[in-house]
Order: C-alpha cells, then sequence, then structure tokens
C-alpha cells in the first residue's frame, strides 16, 4: 500500500471505529461483531506504527472506550480500570509469553480464565459494607450506579464476618445469562416492545437504567474475581 493511499486508510479506520465506538459505549447497541472490531482496530494499530508522523491524539488507538452516561454522577476510580487486551493469534500468544519472560525469567505461571461477556463493574467496601459501585467508564472515572447495583441479588450489600479489610475493592462482571436473555426478549415481544439484540447489551443497558425499579426486575447476575486494596487476605490472583 503506498504512503498517500496508507493516510487515507488511516483516516477511514479512525472514522469507522469512532463511529463503532459510540454505538458500543454508548448506545449499548454494537453493529459489529467484536472480531471484526478487533481487525479494524488491529489494522490501524499496525499503519500507525508503519507512519508515526500521522500519529493523533484523538485517533481511537489513543483511548479506551468511555461509557459514561451524562445521566449519571461520575467517580474516579482508585485505581485505573482498564479494558483487556485480546488476540485471536498463537503467534501474539507467544510473542506475549516472551514479552513476560524477558522481564521475568523465572517462576512464570498463567491463570486461564473464562471470561464473562457483560458490563465491567467495581464494587468498593467499607466496614464490611458497599458503599459504591462504578463501571469502567474511560478508565479513569466511571459512572456510579450504586442503586441499580444493590438490585442485584448476587452483590452482597453486607459482608458476613471474615478476614478482609476495612477497605477495598473488588471488581467483576455483569451479565445477563442466556436462558434469561430469551426469556426476557420473549416476555418483550409478548408486550410489544423491542426485543434486545444480544444479553451483554441487555445487560449494559438495564445498569443504566435511571430507575432502580426496573433494574430490580431483570434478572441481573454479578460475577466477581478481582481483589484490589492494602491488606488483602492473598497476595496472587490464582489465590
Amino acid at each position: 500500500m503506498e504512503p498517500n493511499n496508507d493516510f487515507i486508510r488511516i483516516q477511514e479506520l479512525r472514522e469507522i471505529l469512532h463511529k463503532h465506538n459510540y454505538y458500543y459505549y454508548v448506545l449499548a447497541q454494537p453493529v459489529i461483531s467484536d472480531l471484526e472490531y478487533d481487525r479494524l482496530m488491529q489494522e490501524l494499530i499496525d499503519l500507525e506504527k508503519k507512519h508515526p508522523e500521522w500519529q493523533d491524539e484523538n485517533s481511537p488507538t489513543m483511548r479506551v472506550g468511555d461509557d459514561r452516561n451524562q445521566e449519571f454522577q461520575h467517580a474516579e476510580h482508585r485505581y485505573p480500570m482498564l479494558s483487556l487486551a485480546n488476540t485471536y493469534s498463537k503467534e501474539e500468544l507467544n510473542d506475549f509469553d516472551r514479552r513476560i519472560r524477558d522481564v521475568i525469567p523465572s517462576g512464570v505461571g498463567y491463570v486461564c480464565e473464562l471470561k464473562y461477556d457483560g458490563l465491567s463493574i467495581s464494587l468498593n467496601y467499607q466496614q464490611g459494607r458497599l458503599v459504591q459501585a462504578l463501571t469502567r467508564g474511560d478508565g479513569t472515572t466511571g459512572d456510579v450506579v450504586t442503586a441499580n447495583a444493590r438490585t442485584i441479588g448476587s452483590i452482597p450489600l453486607v459482608l458476613a464476618p471474615g478476614d478482609y479489610p476495612d477497605e477495598f475493592e473488588i471488581r467483576g462482571e455483569i451479565i445477563l445469562s442466556h436462558e434469561a436473555f430469551r426469556k426476557m426478549n420473549q416476555e418483550r415481544e409478548e408486550s410489544g416492545e423491542p426485543a434486545f439484540a444480544n444479553p451483554r447489551n441487555a445487560a449494559a443497558g438495564t445498569l443504566k437504567l435511571q430507575n432502580s425499579a426496573e433494574v430490580a426486575r431483570r434478572p441481573l447476575e454479578c460475577y466477581l474475581y478481582y481483589l484490589l486494596g492494602k491488606n488483602l487476605p492473598t497476595d496472587s490472583h490464582y489465590d
């Protein structure tokens, strides 16, 4: 591809990805698959590396997605809440492993976990009580959705006595199971409401509702997996 063609393609990709970021993060209505999106993003990353003279601070590659909603209060994350990197290539996975071993020559181990496709959530507890729930937002600040999070049965409002710090943060994913999604869509269609496109959209859209009573009527679930804070009872993610 000639330099001028590269420049044109970079501009096209930036415009396309900005549009899809809006559909995904703001409207919660993606129109392409994650695989298609990731391929477009990787193409842009590769072209920008090839032509650093055309870097733009407003390029989609320079920022994470932003799911903040102006109707919610915003709050800052104590620890940055970044999105996960991904790959569809064994070669890229091997390259990741090599880079890790360059930094940590021995004792490298991996924990493999299934990834739930929902909405990332950060829960803050003080003295064993849930005090704040934040969405990922832009990774630095997120929407305060505490009232809505409190309606989800799998999120503990008060912790049983145990070996945990006075204050800590735990992160996870809010999801809608496929079974619950099918049932909810059937009920919506029977009542003349439009069906949701997929479980991820339904979960994300539900958590952003202004009416907590409506959130409570929808069968959201929460899976938590990542502790943050001082004086944690474990010193590794595996534990």
